[in-house]
């Protein structure tokens, strides 16, 4: 699972700089959990071909990983705002709470459902 869920977050990132035909077979591989066999039919290729295509976009993006490093920037950042969030929450006190919620109330979005005390 975890595979899947750093596969995804390279797609996200680097997805668009992969081929049409990448995409696709990436797309309904990892988002629509589609075997090669049902990828190869829904787009007329072997399946052979969709293991090449997600193969070689993995590669691709794993490669963009190395050079760019966006996901793992994006992965840091996202743990130290949720310290941060976790930090200020324990400075709360009844004269600050105001204060504190406003500016959790800011960074939340910045974290989704993980945000929060």
């Amino acid at each position: 699972m975890d595979q899947i869920l750093y596969l995804s977050l390279l797609f996200d990132f680097y997805g668009a700089l992969l081929t049409d035909k990448q995409q696709e077979c990436l797309q309904l591989h990892l988002f629509e959990d589609l075997s090669l066999s049902e990828i190869a039919g829904e787009l007329g290729i072997s399946r052979q071909a969709v293991h090449d295509n997600i193969h070689r976009a993995q590669k691709a993006m794993v490669g963009y990983e190395e050079k760019l490093g966006l996901v793992a920037r994006y992965q840091r950042e996202r743990r130290e705002l949720h310290r941060i969030c976790q930090e200020l929450s324990a400075l709360r006190t009844e004269k600050n709470a105001g204060r504190v919620d406003d500016i959790l109330a800011r960074l939340t979005p910045l974290l989704g459902e993980e945000a929060g005390a």
